[in-house]
């Protein structure tokens, strides 16, 4: 009996769980919405609304459906506020329209310009007012403002109103001031110092002297860089394991300054070990690599080093013939004796050929300028090297401000495309300058420049100098490709003027015009030709001047050849610190003209550094010029003083008419410079740096007519210290010498400035 009980309830059970198939009892239909009402619309179509519903009219009323309408409005943007209701068998949907922007301005912005503002900014006149887009501009405007370093900088969008649902809208802007970094500190430094860790990082400490810089300025940007700059100067000491753990800006409370740590782990300092160079290819004997490397087994580990060697022999394999190379230092660190073995595995590179040479950005310069110092050619083997001295030589022309040079896959696995993408900075000039140099005295020039003349690479230029003691105007050209070859041609035109009153008692005047050719042998190897052909007249010889003298007054022609040879492996021409030079000059004159003379003049430096920032020099001239038949002019003699021999007057050594006292010059000449040259302490921003010289050297050979001339050939040498300072106006040298060996007749000079800027 229970068992039929049981059976029961669970039909009973079924049966009241099965749905019904019909309606539920009191359940109404949807309805039928019969009409959709559009109210609000101002400027948008109905049309445009409805396209958005997912309900149109004779559709049943579908709850879900409307509220997803409701959601495509609103995500259009074009709507400040949607409501959409149900009326009887109508739907009813209301809107607000975003209204539209009329202006957009900025007030209170100083340091930025608006055409910044308004290249950054999304809205713009005749778009859709949104709040969204506002608030996002608005963040875009601070982050400008943070870039520059003002991290006070609010912004405060005004909204007004006009009639048609139109706008103005207006960043009411309060810059704030600079959020200079106050403080920099390290964490976990055990062996460099604080201030040498401040050195090395570009963000700077706010000082006083720091008002031509904004290094003292917050840039998140930066303080990525300096991490990275940490990391390659502990690497370069010999600190493999060194890293930065963090690098933490921390705003101060009135938002006007920044305080940064960095948290270092230094880890062991480690030393080169055993060092190998194994190769792969045929013919190739690593032994001839080893000279190569400019470090040896027990030097402390320096990661410049290890680059350099990979570049110097992927350079000179390639110089032998070897076209697809590929150099690889292969780094076995030993933690527990602290040595680093190097293996540099030499071996066949992937067999790569320069598909395509693709040049971008050069609105003015056209390509054949920037191609033809391409080291390769569209079919040439692949040569990171030789990519490498490309993209230096592209960037030594000046005519660029940035040059990036990147290697891409071309249309097959052996081919590559080369794309060249430059910034063109301007390469014109026009400069007025003011100075004081203890030879000429007083100065003032003004020069106009084109070193890229029609984007097409050739050089002119205009300069006017006049000063107390010298002036002169020059006029020249240049075209560095002659006739599309790598040969640089071009020709001048001058005028000097020359006041030699105080030291040989007259004065030079000299016009004329030379023509040039010179071109590179080997990459450091150079050799320049120039024919030069001028009318010279010495005059306003003093009555009183020495009787050698007297008898070249007058005007003479001078037209000759000049040869000269430079091999130049210093690091820079400008400020060198490693590596030499030597040039040997030949002037001949005699072809025409009044004056004939062989002169041969040989100058030779080499640089060594010695320690971060301290470099020695040792540099030498030795010259010699003969007469062909006649005696040397005066003009045409070696003079030694001033600037080639500190601590003396220019002219201030050498053969001197014993009467008169004035300086004659002389047939040969040598002198040397032993300089060392220092940090002075001082933060890097002044670059200002020390040095202490030696200078010795003679001069010596005329040809005497009378017991008057004083020429004894003795040796003369100075030692003394001096300043350089690369200043914002321009450099500015001073320099205090003292004779040591000297003559009686010979003239003294204990300072010596040269400084000069242009505006």
């Amino acid at each position: 009996m229970s068992f039929l009980r049981a059976i029961a309830a669970s039909l009973l059970i079924l049966f009241i769980s099965v749905p019904a198939s019909g309606p539920a009892m009191g359940q109404q239909p949807a309805p039928l919405i019969r009409q959709i009402v559009i109210e609000g619309t101002q400027r948008i179509e109905p049309g445009t609304v409805r396209s958005y519903l997912l309900v149109q009219e004779g559709d049943l009323y579908d709850p879900r459906r409307v509220d997803q309408s409701l959601k495509n409005l609103f995500a259009t943007g074009l709507f400040a506020d949607v409501t959409i209701r149900r009326q009887g068998d109508a739907l009813i949907v209301r809107l607000v329209e975003n209204p539209v922007i009329n202006r957009i301005a900025f007030e209170g912005n100083q340091r930025v310009k608006d055409e910044s503002l308004e290249t950054e900014i999304q809205l713009r006149p005749r778009v859709v007012f949104t709040r969204t887009k506002v608030q996002s501009d608005v963040k875009r405007i601070l982050d400008i403002y943070r870039v520059n370093g003002r991290f006070a900088a609010t912004v405060d969008p005004k909204v007004i109103r006009l009639d048609q649902n139109r706008v103005d809208l207006v960043f009411e802007i309060d810059e704030g001031p600079l959020t200079r970094v106050e403080n920099i500190r390290f964490v976990g430094n055990r062996v460099m110092d604080d201030s040498d860790l401040k050195e090395v990082v570009r963000t700077k400490e706010t000082a006083w002297y720091r008002f031509f810089s904004s290094d003292d300025t917050y840039d998140p940007d930066r303080l990525t860089f300096d991490r990275e700059l940490l990391r390659r100067f502990y690497l370069s000491e010999g600190y493999a394991d060194f890293r930065v753990r963090s690098a933490v800006a921390e705003l101060t409370p009135e938002r006007n300054a920044f305080y940064i740590t960095f948290t270092v782990e230094e880890g062991s300092r480690y030393k080169f070990g055993d060092i190998n160079i194994a190769s792969s290819l045929k013919g190739l004997e690593t032994e001839t690599l080893q000279n190569l490397l400019e470090f040896e087994k027990g030097d402390w580990y320096d990661s410049d080093l290890v680059e350099k060697a990979v570049e110097n022999i992927t350079d000179e394999v390639g110089e032998l013939g070897f076209a697809f190379v590929e150099v690889r230092p292969r780094v076995d660190r030993n933690r527990d004796t602290r040595v680093i073995n190097l293996d540099f595995q030499v071996n066949e590179g992937p067999r790569v050929f320069v598909e395509r040479i693709n040049i971008s950005g050069n609105v003015r310069t056209v390509d054949k300028v920037i191609r033809r110092e391409f080291r390769l050619v569209e079919g040439d083997a692949f040569n990171s090297a030789k990519l490498r001295r490309s993209r230096q030589r592209i960037q030594n022309l000046g005519y660029f401000a940035k040059v990036d040079v990147e290697r891409i896959p071309g249309s097959s696995n052996d081919k590559a495309i080369i794309n060249v993408e430059v910034e063109e900075q301007s390469t014109g000039s026009f400069s007025v300058g003011v100075g004081y140099s203890t030879d000429a005295g007083p100065l003032a020039d003004l020069s106009v420049r084109e070193r890229n003349l029609l984007g097409r690479g050739k050089e002119l230029g205009l300069s006017l100098s006049i000063a107390a003691e010298r002036s002169e105007i020059d006029l020249s050209i240049t075209e560095p490709y002659f006739l599309d070859r790598e040969i640089r041609a071009g020709f001048d035109v001058f005028h000097r003027t020359s006041d030699r009153q105080d030291t040989s008692s007259f004065d030079s005047k000299s016009t004329g015009f030379g023509v040039r050719a010179g071109y590179e042998i080997t990459e450091e190897l150079r050799q320049d030709w120039r024919y030069q052909f001028d009318r010279s007249v010495i005059e306003n010889v003093s009555s009183t001047a020495s009787s050698l003298i007297k008898r070249q007054e007058g005007t003479r022609y001078v037209s000759g050849v000049s040869h000269a040879v430079l091999y130049d492996r210093r690091n820079s021409r400008f400020a060198p610190s490693d590596g030499y030079f030597g040039r040997l000059t030949t002037d001949l004159a005699g072809f025409g003209g009044t004056v004939f003379y062989l002169r041969n003049t040989a100058q030779s430096g080499i640089y060594f550094p010695v320690a971060d920032d301290w470099t020695l020099s040792v540099s030498g001239r030795a010259g010699y010029i003969v007469g062909l038949g006649e005696d040397v002019e005066i003009v045409d003699r070696y003079f030694l003083g001033g600037q080639s021999l500190r601590g003396f007057e220019t002219a201030g050594a050498g053969p001197r008419d014993r009467v008169t006292d004035d300086s004659l010059g002389g047939e040969w000449i040598y002198n040397g410079t032993v300089e060392l040259t220092m940090p002075l302490g001082l933060p890097n921003e002044f670059n200002i740096k020390g040095r202490v010289f030696s200078d010795f050297g003679s001069v010596g050979g005329v040809n005497p007519s009378n017991a008057n001339v004083f020429d004894t050939g003795s040796v003369r040498a100075s030692v003394g210290a001096g300043l350089g300072w690369a200043s914002p106006f321009g450099p500015i040298a001073v320099d205090f010498g003292v004779p040591v060996l000297k003559e009686s007749l010979d003239k003294d000079e204990l300072i010596r400035v040269n400084f000069g800027t242009r505006f």
